[in-house]
């Protein structure tokens, strides 16, 4: 028969021990049995996580690969990247990076001249964007004193700065038609002359160039010289956007999360799992720079050891399905684009034209102004 001190409910039993003078006749104080639901549920586990968000730790994993040449990521696409660049690394050939912007083109680049017989020499780079175009020949081959107006001094210019090295020459798709000539006798011969000089000046130089505009259709339309093209286009490197790597954004929070902890100071060793796949999800339109700046945001916001990242501010783009909608937008950017023209008295390139205003570089521009039919009135 089942005692019943282990009933279902708690049982009290009085103090029933022998009597003595110097005590009390009776206990008033029962001894209390724990009911059997009791000691199962004390038993139980506790399941403390059921209430906690779980997180993500940003401490370093050994198992991932370790990063090359400052290249962050283990995706197949970025892999098929780095062994182009261990391929072409050694030899001389021209190299043309092509990817969105913020892909991290300049990485690439530094990468082949790092990994290249020239890398105890110069690795000189030059935004071909941001030089007015009356000054990329001067900024690129240099000048003699007195050449133009303002040339108070001899300059020596980028590819003699570069000599033996390696010149790195980004968003080549805006340099000059009437400049590129020049640009090919130089990577074919190897030779130039300054302006204002008619001396030959001979240079062994390197010459790596990223663009992220599609110079097929510029070739097409004679914006951009064919024989240049070719020349440039001799060993072709694609960097895969951001989006199509997804694999690779949780390695890339832990690296910038840590870089920038480190540099402002901060301790920060985990991000909410729901913010990391927020992150996944979105679709990032500026790339590595965008996910980058915003880790820096993100530290900067973190008062302790969680990343607090705010993912209000990450730009969404808007997604147009609808032909109306997109009529609509185009007739938008159309009015904004001749407004900034009309603004700049209808210059399109250098620091206070249409371009610099709407934030394109000069081709960007004049493939939307040929697109939407725009032109200076007579």
């Amino acid at each position: 028969m089942e005692n019943v001190m282990f009933s279902s409910a708690a049982v009290q039993t009085p103090w029933q021990g022998p009597t003595d003078s110097n005590l009390s006749s009776s206990r008033t104080n029962p001894i209390i049995f724990p009911s059997r639901e009791y000691q199962q549920y004390d038993r139980a586990p506790r399941r403390t996580e059921e209430f906690v968000e779980p997180n993500l730790s940003l401490e370093d994993d050994p198992m991932i690969e370790p990063e090359f040449r400052g290249i962050v990521g283990s995706n197949s696409r970025l892999k098929a990247v780095i062994e182009n660049i261990q391929i072409v690394a050694p030899a001389d050939t021209s190299v043309l990076i092509l990817g969105e912007t913020g892909t991290g083109k300049e990485l690439i680049a530094r990468a082949i001249h790092d990994l290249s017989p020239r890398k105890n020499y110069p690795f000189v780079k030059v935004n071909c964007a941001a030089i007015p175009s009356g000054l990329l020949e001067s900024e690129l081959f240099g000048h003699e004193k007195g050449a133009f107006t303002g040339a108070i001094a001899q300059k020596i210019g980028r590819f003699e700065l570069a000599d033996k090295g390696t010149l790195f020459l980004d968003e080549i798709g805006d340099i000059p038609l009437e400049l590129q000539p020049k640009l090919l006798r130089v990577l074919q011969e190897q030779e130039f002359e300054r302006l204002g000089s008619t001396r030959t000046q001979r240079v062994d130089v390197r010459v790596v160039a990223a663009t992220n505009a599609n110079l097929a259709p510029m070739v097409a339309e004679k914006r951009f010289r064919s024989d240049l093209f070719y020349r440039l286009n001799v060993f072709p490197i694609t960097v895969p956007p951001l989006r199509e790597r997804r694999d690779d954004i949780e390695r890339l929070v832990r690296h910038f999360a840590k870089k920038y902890a480190q540099r402002m100071g901060k301790h920060i060793v985990s991000i909410p799992k729901a913010t990391m796949d927020a992150l996944r999800r979105h679709t990032w339109p500026g790339n590595i720079r965008e996910l980058q700046n915003l880790m820096e945001r993100a530290v900067l916001l973190s008062p302790g050891p969680q990343l607090r990242v705010p993912l209000a501010d990450i730009v969404v783009p808007l997604a147009v399905n609808d032909d109306v909608q997109s009529s609509a937008l185009e007739q938008v950017e159309r009015e904004m684009i001749v407004r900034a023209l009309q603004e700049s008295n209808w210059v399109v390139g250098g620091v206070r034209g249409a371009a610099a205003r709407l934030r394109l570089n000069r081709t960007g521009l004049a493939y939307k102004m040929k697109k939407f039919g725009i032109s200076r009135p007579t």
